[in-house]
């Protein structure tokens, strides 16, 4: 799993999503991160292999929140 960094009030996290993943797929994916474990999209970057890398970022709170689901 990849490891999160934070930064002052925010909680980064980066994810790699295969060529194969679908644009639905990777929608359903992270709409799962956002509304089971307050996750939002931060940064995209598509790679000439059709792979993509995702930053997803989340307000830092007090309490435990489940991580991203790989």
């Amino acid at each position: 799993m990849n490891e999160g960094v934070v930064d002052g009030d925010w909680e980064y996290r980066p994810l790699r999503l295969p060529a194969g993943v679908s644009r639905r797929t990777a929608t359903t994916q992270l709409a799962i991160h956002a509304e089971f474990a307050g996750w939002e999209l931060s940064r995209t970057l598509l790679f000439g292999d059709g792979s993509r890398k995702v930053w997803l970022r989340r307000k830092r709170t007090a309490a435990t929140l489940p991580g991203v689901i790989t």
